[in-house]
């Protein structure tokens, strides 16, 4: 049986890869029942990265739109270039909050 694939950057996710569920509508804006998808952690860690809680409900809770983000576009090109068990830590600060 094939490695499944991460629906956010398309690379097989091995089983010695660190993977987790992103739950497409976030847990706090009501999606804890609703369908989640399997990803790479550092996939799933850049997202977070991004978008907040209400974006995600609001805007980008299906697949295609969180691969239409300028920002996650450019890394979905970065991260495509490496290897799929591939982790480091989420560089940068996090996505850009209002004051």
């Amino acid at each position: 049986m094939s490695d499944p694939i991460c629906p956010l950057c398309l690379r097989p996710i091995p089983p010695e890869a660190r993977q987790s569920l992103h739950h497409l509508i976030p847990k706090l804006k009501g999606g804890a029942k609703g369908p989640t998808v399997l990803l790479h952690q550092i996939c799933h860690s850049e997202i977070h990265a991004t978008l907040t809680e209400a974006e995600l409900a609001r805007e980008f809770s299906t697949i295609a739109a969180l691969r239409n983000h300028p920002r996650l576009e450019k890394f979905i090109k970065w991260v495509a270039k490496r290897p799929p068990a591939f982790h480091s830590k989420t560089p940068g600060k996090r996505r850009n909050r209002p004051s």
